[in-house]
């Protein structure tokens, strides 16, 4: 059965406004996205670490609650680790700022690999994806999926709190560029890592040359598809926010659940039209939407219920 598989860190956020806490919820990139998937009731996989304490417990919980099976979590225990946790502080928009506290122990992502199948979707991204630290282990699963011939999707999502590696990570990013078919980069990604304003731009002149598929995303501005059957903007629907966590995770699993919906597999993916393409994004914006109109990080069940309730 086809399915879709995410490596990534897991945190708790807790989300302060006008400087008092409002909420605590598990979150991480990749994880607000497969949490979202999982609620949809698709087949789904996640590898990430935690720790065995209290805030670890709340998480694996957190899981298997929303649909997202633990067999592939590493729960590491060496009485010193501890699971992360982060500070989101949203300003006057609504956008946040993060700090972050986390001890994690020196032997890392020992977990149990999911079997990958042809036209499995498989995504990673942020800084999980060109950490040093995790990256052999991390390449080592992303090349075993593109050997299987899975859809890869590489979510840039750097932070400009990394900004001051951004030298450093270049050659890991390259090669994340390489195993990947889709590459989404939101405009703060591109000019943190790359200095470059213009998406089109570096498409043509980098991204291209490495992925056919290209993402960017611009928040309210709307979203833009790079490929080979050209070049499509799309806008985003006008929202009242009120936080933008967890925004762009969920465009991710929006494409993902298009991509899983319309069955496309990675052999189509170079022939998709415009039109097509389009619906695809459409889905990224709906998903995104939603979860800026409220303080989680996800989608709610009952958005959920309605999207599945839809005719593909």
């Amino acid at each position: 059965m086809r399915k879709i598989i995410g490596i990534g860190e897991t945190i708790l956020d807790v989300i302060f406004k006008d400087r008092q806490p409002t909420q605590a919820v598990p979150g991480g990139s990749t994880f607000n996205s497969m949490i979202s998937l999982g609620r949809l009731g698709i087949p789904v996989r996640f590898i990430t670490e935690i720790g065995n304490d209290t805030v670890g417990n709340i998480i694996l919980d957190f899981m298997r609650n929303n649909g997202l099976p633990t067999d592939n979590v590493d729960i590491f225990d060496d009485g010193y680790s501890q699971s992360p946790i982060s500070l989101a502080f949203l300003g006057e928009n609504n956008d946040a700022q993060y700090a972050f506290y986390q001890h994690y122990p020196q032997k890392r992502l020992n977990f149990a690999w999911p079997v990958v199948e042809a036209d499995d979707l498989v995504i990673f991204g942020s800084y999980y994806a060109v950490d040093p630290t995790l990256r052999e282990k991390l390449q080592e699963f992303i090349a075993y999926a593109r050997e299987q011939k899975a859809i890869i999707y590489y979510d840039i999502n750097f932070r400009p709190s990394h900004a001051h590696e951004a030298m450093r990570i270049m050659p890991a990013f390259i090669e994340n560029l390489e195993y990947a078919d889709i590459v989404r980069g939101s405009a703060e990604d591109i000019q943190t890592l790359l200095n470059e304003t213009d998406p089109e731009k570096l498409y043509h002149q980098r991204i291209s040359f490495e992925t056919p598929n290209f993402i960017f995303t611009d928040g309210s501005r709307g979203a833009d598809i790079f490929c080979h059957a050209g070049h499509l903007h799309v806008d985003t629907p006008k929202i009242k926010t009120v936080s933008t966590i967890g925004a762009g995770d969920n465009f991710n699993a929006g494409i993902l659940f298009a991509l899983y919906r319309e069955n496309i597999s990675r052999e189509e993916l170079s022939t998709l039209t415009l039109d097509r393409w389009e619906k695809i994004i459409r889905y990224g914006n709906s998903f995104a939407s939603e979860v800026c109109q409220s303080l989680d990080n996800y989608i709610s069940p009952a958005f959920a219920a309605h999207i599945k309730q839809e005719q593909p």
